[in-house]
């Protein structure tokens, strides 16, 4: 039986340098993203989803956003999270705010706070875990657990000050850390920037941070950064066309799923005509269903990175 002795085999003296930040991490735990951008922005979670907002503190600096998969069959969520909330103490954090699912708001919660897209991070809505935390005045931090069936996924986003380039986390994996370097992953503080880019050098892009209830074709309250991105891109010029085509995961049939993602992708082209002022003649609304997956449908991760919307640019002559 696995204890919590497994998630603090790696022991090493804290960082020498007060900016830096190294967090003791499982052996065998894979490095899923970490990626540091300067003069960027999050939005850290302190309260409950309640009466339709989220508390947050809105932070700007270097932030670095990195992301963990830890082979977890047998632990919690809470398991998964107290070594780590305890490593923070130790190190001088202050925890600002913590809570445990429909504790923390439940769906809602989890659909306003940053989530790194899959397959870089999965949380099951039914089982999830977030801490913030504070180290002085320029140091904040996010820190989110969730779990699959034998996975366990750990999230953190750090805010620290804009000059200080050491402001990182470093796992403590054999491995050590490693760039995910993928164009079709992007961070939401990427995703304004490269939707529009992607889209007109591969002719499709995958619009990551859109958000759905499950089983369900209403797109989340936004703003969305990449439909954003795409308005402005198709309003530029009223000669470009897109097809919009969603794509589910491989439970249930094909005929359902295909209505599903039908709609999906509907509800987006009723949003960029509503809010955002594109004309309809430059939309199509498709669904693919399960026939198009990026990932393996044996897995959660995969078939979360299944269900998304595409951006498909069409031939304008």
């Amino acid at each position: 039986m696995r204890t919590l002795a497994f998630l603090t085999c790696l022991a090493l003296p804290a960082p020498a340098m007060a900016t830096s930040l190294t967090l003791e991490l499982p052996v065998g735990s894979e490095v899923l993203r970490d990626q540091t951008s300067q003069l960027d922005s999050y939005a850290l979670p302190v309260g409950t989803f309640a009466d339709g907002q989220l508390p947050v503190l809105d932070l700007q600096g270097l932030v670095h956003r990195g992301s963990w998969s830890v082979a977890s069959q047998g632990l919690t969520s809470l398991q998964l999270l107290d070594p780590l909330q305890t490593q923070l103490e130790a190190l001088g954090y202050t925890i600002l705010f913590s809570c445990d699912t429909q504790a923390c708001g439940g769906f809602d919660f989890r659909f306003e706070t940053e989530v790194l897209p899959a397959p870089d991070m999965h949380v099951d809505l039914s089982d999830f875990r977030f801490l913030a935390a504070q180290n002085g005045d320029k140091d904040h931090l996010g820190l989110l657990v969730s779990r699959s069936a034998n996975t366990g996924f750990i999230q953190m986003i750090r805010v620290t000050d804009a000059a200080d380039t050491d402001g990182v986390i470093a796992a403590n994996t054999p491995e050590g850390p490693a760039e995910v370097p993928d164009v079709a992953r992007l961070t939401n503080s990427d995703i304004a920037s490269d939707t529009v880019p992607h889209l007109q050098a591969q002719g499709h892009v995958v619009l990551e941070d859109l958000s759905f209830a499950t089983g369900s074709a209403d797109l989340g309250a936004g703003p969305f950064a990449s439909l954003n991105s795409l308005a402005a891109y198709l309003k530029a010029d009223p000669s470009r066309r897109v097809a919009l085509v969603g794509h589910t995961d491989a439970l249930g049939t094909l005929e359902r799923n295909i209505n599903l993602s039908k709609r999906r992708a509907a509800s987006v082209r009723d949003r960029l005509i509503a809010v955002h002022g594109v004309s309809s003649a430059q939309l199509d609304a498709e669904g693919m269903g399960y026939l198009a997956p990026r990932g393996p449908n044996l897995t959660e991760e995969g078939r979360e990175a299944n269900r998304r919307v595409e951006a498909v640019l069409l031939n304008t002559e």
